[in-house]
């Protein structure tokens, strides 16, 4: 005689429906009440207890007065019974979450990541719980053909090959030092320019830029070049000289009081922020959900960059 397959499952299985009758029944002690519960007759819940003992060969609940209490076998069978139930509501929320979330891998930009989208990534994970946003920093675009990234941040104009935008922000700066360094915001160029200026190597002519607008219009002189807004921003906090920050990043400094504004000026810059994910691929569901709420995250009105 042919052994049976031991690693497969048994043929006759109890159903989930009279499992969960039975579950409902012992917890109520009524199968009246069970019913109600489950939205089903009394009679229905009757019969799928009948069925779960003659097929267990074994009775799960006797009849004490008019309600229903555990037999012993009963009483040591449900606590089973509730644990795959739980394990198996766990298993079909988890299977649900896969296949509408999962992991999205995001490449950003260091402070447009610390200061514009970490603040607000609880509110994303509050309403999408089924995703896991993991963030690397790139500084420059790259190849989705060969990375493992879902989606990335870039700054500047529309000018990354092969990829779709949703546009976020334009970048505003302002004029940032110490308070020691000026007792009120300058007004004019010449007064800016008896301080020395920091500079970010990947806005080579921001300063020109903001100068420009103040109606000066030879280049500004050289200063101390930092490669993240966030280096730039310490050695201002230090007394360095003036930096030119975005506003997002500006901001909870001059709330704290450890930078002012060197001027009122504010100039907006020569590029935007924009979500960008690869033509080549279709979208998951995880970067279908962040890219929703990064549209209303947006600022109204937001448009694509203005020219360099």
């Amino acid at each position: 005689m042919r052994k049976p397959h031991m690693s497969g499952l048994p043929r006759h299985l109890p159903s989930i429906a009279a499992l969960r009758a039975f579950e409902a029944t012992a917890r109520l002690g009524s199968a009246t009440q069970a019913a109600a519960e489950l939205a089903q007759t009394q009679s229905a819940v009757s019969r799928q207890l009948k069925t779960l003992e003659d097929q267990l060969g074994v009775a799960l609940m006797a009849r004490q007065g008019r309600g229903l209490v555990l037999t012993p076998a009963g009483a040591r069978y449900v606590s089973e019974v509730r644990a795959v139930l739980q394990r198996l509501a766990q298993a079909s929320v988890a299977a649900r979450m896969l296949e509408a979330g999962g992991a999205l891998n995001l490449a950003i930009l260091p402070a447009f990541g610390m200061h514009w989208l970490a603040p607000r990534l609880s509110d994303f994970a509050r309403r999408h719980p089924e995703v896991t946003v993991n963030l690397s920093t790139r500084l420059a675009p790259f190849d989705f053909r060969t990375s493992r990234f879902d989606a990335a941040i870039h700054f500047g104009r529309e000018d990354w090959p092969g990829v779709q935008y949703l546009p976020l922000l334009p970048e505003t700066v302002v004029a940032v030092c110490a308070p020691s360094l000026v007792a009120a915001p300058l007004a004019t160029a010449a007064e800016i320019l008896r301080h020395d200026l920091l500079h970010l190597d990947t806005r080579p002519r921001g300063w020109a830029r903001w100068l420009q607008a103040l109606g000066h219009e030879a280049s500004p002189p050289p200063g101390m070049v930092f490669d993240q807004f966030a280096t730039m921003a310490q050695a201002a906090v230090h007394g360095s000289g003036i930096a030119l920050l975005p506003t997002f990043v500006a901001e909870p400094y001059l709330a704290s009081g450890q930078l002012v504004l060197a001027s009122d000026h504010t100039t907006e810059s020569i590029g935007s922020y924009f979500l960008v994910w690869p033509l080549a691929r279709e979208a998951p569901p995880a970067l279908l959900a962040f890219r929703d709420w990064l549209a209303e995250e947006a600022p109204p009105g937001t448009g694509s960059a203005g020219d360099a």
